[in-house]
């Protein structure tokens, strides 16, 4: 799946793996087994009540009303995607998806003015099966983005022309670019090659081959959108503030004109069953030798895809999985191993993956995989298994429910399944069939689809020699000339309809904000709870005043591996133990690491709060910390270290904080991963240590949100950790006041050759710390120059100029000193004119050109109505929450957000920008193909400095 800009994440009906816990399966005495709640009563809490329409020009509505907050999601998804593509144009429905952010007729940018509204997710996605778009809006702005969205279904050809065509194909060849630099970025099209024969619907990319995009012509993209964009091929998705009455007429009276369209043929695009087994070795600059298991199968209305989805998930999903717990934990000839099932509409995708551990015999560790496979798909999962993955599914579908739009929100759920199904209750029919899975089903459809011809690939460490440039298209460019690059003729004239007014903007409601209660256990841990009553969950995290910066540059590494360790076992669990009880519960518990504070936190469905608090408060208080364990996951931790320096982020970032920060300071870090040279000395009996020394009573802090009343948190929460006692010696501290280097501007570059990417990320220190006050002209003066799609920054780099797809800066949140952070991945023969570019622009702000009325409006009163948007889900008020104690910020600081921005003016944005954010002092961190890009730099009038990855 491609998007039109850098998205988060998306829902998907599957379990993915992290290896990561211990093999015993024995219960020791005196554990009490939990009584989760039964997975069918999970499925009636997941409702999505609906009601629907269609207008006489085909267009089909869908309406969900919920009043929790003043916004609504729009989310509109058109029956066209890459499976529709003829050869010669590949990737042009993903190209198409962003030329319909470029402006139509009546509305010359489209992001302008939803983002001075206060709409949020504005994006565009493209798959396979379709293309769709989303933003979520305040109530007042639903006439704004319906008449925008029409009038691109309406009225987009008169304002496509030459130059947007252009600087688009530009962005997408940059996207591409981004993906195939990363390690083992290829196998995304090496995946469908050998599933699929040449001219299969589903073989070629989304995001296609470089020369069909070069060949992509403005007779082009008017013949994709008269042929697929016309309203009867839509469904049209408003979830929300918002009712039936209400939505007919504002449908009716903004898409009702529009004429139908020709309807969009499906290809016959089913599941190929190879002739015989394939293998195949892709070279790749990886440090570990992954290997991969695929089958094509059914697609997502197929009886068999509940079973398959189910299954895959007990085989190598869960925590608790078969392939995990032999491969990785007890035998350790694997460092992490996953399996999944990726349902498209008509055909779907048995994917089994494991990176073997450094040292281990290649041949031996996929003999063993395969004999695995086959017992499995002989034996099939028990019924404790099947319980305990749709538990898993299910739980996460209720999270869903808290976000009305955006991707995986309640109105891309509905959409989808009238899209594919002609049925926005779908999703109902999926969690029923995955509840209802039994044995006997899921070994059936297993055999069905598994036991047919395998297609192997691994991905083995070397030289790349295979160039993404040349892969994702139809499959015969060996054999069959690429088409003619654009000729860029010019375009016969559209004749345009009547000027359409865009509507007003209606009043916006204040963000109402969840009250704060607080309390404080026996012990002194202090409790914060928000109470919210939307989903039956809670969110929680335990913080400890610890984080990478307690390691310092010294013992970089320690507590992210400590904190790994939590889960591994207990004094009265196993790590086996642990998993299934988590997943029984339908409870998701994880450790991490941050620069400042290191947490545990958890999901857990209210009915078993108690429970799963008891298995948190086991995680934080009693790990085990066994040698066989410590190994394990200390050699899990040298292979990630290893893949990091194989990754162009991670280069960078692992070589910016030592540079600025300098290795006195407790942030002058590689990062919470740490080094080998750390990691590898590191034994149980420091990591004891390190944990009674950082995790323990007076250094913790518990923030809450959900459904639950501090009456009945409180004593759960006492019976967890009232009765935790700090240790005698008092706890470290740390010097965030430790002088850092004086500036020293310089490129620094680090050799990564065969990338047609450059990773650029500059940074330099600012005179400021995280607990500072009156900070909010500085955060929206970063967003004028790089924060989001309409700063300065990316509106150059990508939409002008096309050399990226995508730049962003940001102020870390840190509570000691703070850095200002640009990075970007660039197109490798631009990286010296990124850099002269980013430069420019920060120079410009405010000397040359100060925040003007559009950026200022936007940034403001546009940030003031998104609010409500911003803090729909429980994970997003508890992260807010955190982020005001850390910082020092009142309880209702965000509700004090609007006053404030209205408080600030341009002189002050500007006046911030002058002070903080000017590339003077700055570091360029550069990782990229030296053969290609160090005769660019030499020209900026930095000095070059040449480093390894560390």
């Amino acid at each position: 799946m491609n998007f039109r800009f850098p998205a988060a994440g998306l829902l998907a009906l599957s379990l993915t793996a992290c290896a990561t816990m211990p093999s015993e399966t024995t219960a020791p005495a005196g554990i009490a087994s939990a009584d989760p709640v039964p997975v069918s009563q999970l499925v009636e809490a997941v409702s999505i009540p609906f009601e629907t329409f269609e207008l006489d020009n085909g267009l089909k509505v869908i309406v969900h009303s919920d009043r929790k907050a003043p916004v609504i999601g729009v989310t509109t998804y058109y029956r066209v995607g890459s499976k529709h593509e003829p050869r010669g144009k590949t990737g042009f429905a993903h190209l198409f998806e962003h030329i319909m952010f470029t402006g139509s007729e009546n509305v010359e940018n489209f992001d302008i003015p939803l983002e001075a509204a206060g709409s949020t997710g504005t994006n565009g996605s493209t798959s396979p099966d379709r293309t769709n778009y989303v933003e979520t809006v305040p109530t007042g702005a639903l006439d704004l983005a319906l008449m925008m969205e029409s009038d691109r279904m309406g009225h987009l050809l008169g304002a496509v022309n030459q130059d947007k065509l252009d600087k688009q194909r530009g962005v997408v060849k940059n996207e591409k670019n981004q993906g195939d630099s990363q390690p083992y970025g290829l196998v995304r099209y090496l995946f469908s090659e050998g599933l699929y024969p040449v001219g299969h619907p589903y073989r070629h990319s989304t995001i296609g081959s470089m020369a069909d995009l070069d060949a992509a012509s403005i007779a082009d993209v008017r013949k994709w959108f008269i042929d697929n964009y016309g309203p009867n091929n839509v469904v049209l998705s408003l979830t929300g503030d918002i009712d039936v009455p209400t939505a007919r007429e504002k449908v009716q009276r903004w898409f009702g004109d529009i004429p139908r369209g020709p309807e969009v043929a499906q290809p016959e695009a089913g599941p190929v069953t190879l002739s015989a087994p394939v293998s195949r070795d892709h070279v790749d600059q990886v440090p570990l030798v992954r290997v991969y298991r695929l089958w094509s199968g059914p697609g997502m209305t197929s009886a068999d895809s509940a079973p398959l989805t189910v299954g895959l998930g007990v085989l190598g999903g869960l925590a608790s999985s078969r392939l995990d717990r032999i491969l990785v934990r007890e035998e350790q000839l694997a460092v992490r191993v996953s399996s999944y099932y990726d349902q498209d509409e008509q055909l779907g995708t048995a994917t089994i993956s494991m990176d073997i551990r450094p040292g281990v015999d290649r041949a031996a560790a996929e003999a063993r995989l395969d004999a695995l496979i086959a017992e499995y798909l002989a034996s099939g999962p028990t019924e404790d298994e099947l319980q305990r993955a749709a538990t898993v599914l299910v739980s996460g579908q209720i999270d869903g429910l808290e976000q009305v739009g955006d991707f995986g929100g309640k109105g891309s759920t509905l959409a989808e399944g009238e899209l594919y199904t002609g049925d926005p209750g779908f999703y109902k029919r999926q969690l029923a069939a995955l509840a209802a899975v039994r044995p006997d089903g899921v070994r059936d459809a297993m055999q069905r689809w598994m036991t047919r011809p395998v297609y192997k690939l691994a991905v083995v460490p070397g030289t790349r020699t295979e160039k993404g440039a040349t892969l994702g298209g139809w499959g015969d460019e060996g054999t069959v000339p690429p088409p003619k690059p654009d000729a860029k003729l010019p375009a016969p004239p559209i004749t345009q309809g009547p000027p359409r007014a865009m509507p007003e903007v209606g009043p916006v409601k204040p963000l109402v904000f969840p009250a704060v209660e607080r309390a404080t256990l026996s012990n002194g841990i202090p409790v914060s709870l928000a109470r919210r009553s939307a989903i039956p969950k809670v969110s929680m995290a335990i913080e400890f005043d610890a984080g990478s910066a307690a390691d310092g540059s010294a013992r970089a590494g320690t507590q992210a591996l400590m904190m790994d360790l939590l889960k591994e076992a207990t004094t009265s669990r196993t790590a086996q133990q642990i998993a299934e009880e988590e997943e029984r519960l339908g409870a998701n518990i994880s450790a991490a690491t941050g620069r400042d504070v290191s947490s545990v936190q958890m999901t857990a469905l209210t009915a078993n709060l108690a429970p799963s608090l008891a298995l948190m408060a086991d995680i934080v208080r009693n790990p085990a910390f066994a040698d066989a364990d410590v190994v394990r996951v200390r050699n899990q931790r040298l292979a990630s270290i290893q893949q990091a320096l194989a990754t162009p982020q991670s280069i960078a970032a692992r070589a910016l904080d030592p540079i600025l920060y300098g290795s006195a300071h407790p942030y002058g870090s590689v990062g919470a991963l740490g080094t080998a040279e750390v990691v590898q000395t590191l034994d149980p009996a420091a990591l004891r240590t390190t944990h009674a020394s950082w995790v323990r009573p007076d250094k913790a802090a518990i923030t809450v949100v959900g459904d639950v009343a501090m009456g009945d948190l409180l004593p759960r929460l006492e019976a967890a950790f009232g009765n935790w006692t700090k240790p005698a010696v008092p706890a470290p501290t740390k010097d965030l006041s430790a002088p850092t280097p004086p500036p020293s501007p310089r490129i620094v570059l680090i050799d990564r050759p065969n990338s047609p990417s450059s990773m650029l990320l500059l940074g330099r220190i600012l005179p400021l710390t995280g607990t500072a006050k009156d900070t909010e002209a500085l955060d929206l003066a970063n967003e004028v120059i790089g924060s989001g799609f309409l700063s300065r920054l990316n509106m150059d780099l990508r939409e002008t100029k096309g050399w990226t797809y995508g730049v962003g800066t940001g102020l870390t949140g840190v509570v000691g000193p703070r850095a200002a952070i640009a990075q970007t991945l660039v197109q490798a023969d631009r990286t010296g004119d990124s850099i002269k570019a980013i430069f420019e622009q920060m120079k410009a702000f405010p000397a040359g050109k100060g925040v003007d009325a559009v950026e200022l409006q936007r940034v403001t009163e546009g940030n003031i109505a998104n609010l409500p948007t911003r803090f729909q889900t429980n994970s997003q008020v508890l992260g807010a929450l955190l982020t005001n104690r850390r910082f020092g910020r009142p309880d209702d600081y965000q509700a004090r957000l609007g006053e404030i921005y209205r408080g600030i003016d341009a002189a002050e944005i500007d006046a911030a920008a002058a002070q903080y954010l000017q590339p003077d002092g700055m570091v360029v961190i550069v990782v990229g193909d030296r053969k290609v890009i160090e005769s660019q730099l030499t020209g900026l009038g930095l000095p070059i400095e040449y480093r390894e990855p560390q």
